[in-house]
């Protein structure tokens, strides 16, 4: 029995070719599924952000995704709500969210965020 799900918003950096290129790998492994999904590019957004709450350095540095309910989740609890949809990546999100590796994959995707902002200057 498939699983329904309200729609929600992810919020990338749509200047960021490996984003670009991870939003279509989820799109194409989701399937129909991933109409329950719309993407918001935050280049240039700053004051869109603000007004839904959002720092936008926060939003630069951290992927954010609003849930059907408007809740917002950042960094690593955007991922595992994100690959939650997908049966292909749901234990791709359950490992993530293992209280043993979490950590270390959030200081992992700290860096590599960092690293690439700094390499492009845009942080």
């Amino acid at each position: 029995m498939a699983e329904n799900h309200g729609k929600i918003c992810v919020y990338y950096d749509g200047a960021c070719p490996k984003c670009i290129r991870d939003r279509q790998t989820y799109e194409k492994l989701a399937g129909k599924l991933g109409k329950s999904v719309s993407w918001m590019d935050i280049t240039g957004q700053e004051q869109a952000l603000h007004d839904i709450g959002i720092d936008p350095l926060k939003a630069l540095t951290e992927l954010h995704v609003k849930d059907e309910h408007g809740e917002f989740f950042s960094e690593l609890n955007a991922y595992i709500l994100l690959m939650s949809r997908v049966p292909l990546l749901r234990p791709l999100a359950w490992l993530i969210g293992l209280p043993g590796l979490r950590p270390m994959l959030a200081k992992i995707y700290h860096w590599q965020v960092n690293r690439r902002l700094r390499r492009s200057k845009r942080l």
